[in-house]
């Protein structure tokens, strides 16, 4: 595998720096440029293309909810991992169903991150313990009288019983090996039934999927 090339957009350059020398020194990661807020990442991308962005959310001139909304439209290759000292629950929810691939708290862990950007790169998607247990707490906030939503509803009408099993293990964070392991079939036809899921649900990407399929009380 060829190196992973990133980006980072954070007004905090000893953070920045931070960062770039942690990950510089994996040897499957390299930098491809820093930026200060979400306008100069913008340009920096349509000069020097990337595999992922770690992105703060809190920037001056653009913030990163804007710069996430423009790359999706003129840069959609580009993965998208958030990296925040938000924590709240309404700033998650919110840029998962922008469609960002990951999103990591400042205070993560140096192996979560490195597992986070490797994740992103070989499965598209990154859901950590706390974004998990954000997402459990979306769907208990659903008043009690709602209607429920099931496996016929019209966003998974269209799934089959084994693409339904392959996103209930997607949503446990569980990657294309492992869900492979547990299902008995090899990681190409996991990648298959993502595929799938993603084109079913008009989903923008798996993570965006995952996000749908707690917002709709799939599980």
């Amino acid at each position: 595998m060829g190196k992973i090339v990133l980006g980072i957009a954070d007004d905090h350059r000893l953070f920045r720096m931070g960062f770039v020398s942690m990950l510089s020194g994996v040897d499957e990661f390299c930098f491809a440029f820093e930026a200060g807020n979400g306008q100069e990442l913008i340009d920096r991308l349509a000069e020097q293309p990337c595999d992922i962005v770690l992105l703060d959310i809190n920037m001056p001139v653009m913030d990163g909810i804007k710069a996430t909304e423009i790359m999706k439209d003129r840069f959609p290759e580009v993965k998208i991992i958030i990296i925040s000292m938000y924590d709240e629950d309404r700033f998650v929810t919110h840029m998962l169903e922008q469609g960002v691939n990951g999103y990591l708290l400042k205070d993560s862990s140096p192996e979560e991150v490195e597992k986070a950007i490797r994740q992103v790169y070989e499965e598209g998607a990154y859901y950590s313990d706390f974004v998990g247990k954000v997402l459990h707490r979306k769907l208990l906030s659903k008043k009690a009288d709602a209607a429920p939503v099931v496996f016929n509803a019209p966003f998974a009408s269209d799934l089959s019983t084994r693409e339904k099993d392959v996103l209930r293990l997607l949503c446990d964070g569980l990657s294309t090996a492992e869900i492979g392991d547990k299902l008995f079939i090899s990681s190409r036809t996991v990648e298959g039934y993502r595929q799938r899921i993603i084109e079913k649900t008009g989903a923008k990407n798996i993570a965006q999927a995952i996000a749908l399929a707690y917002k709709r009380h799939l599980f």
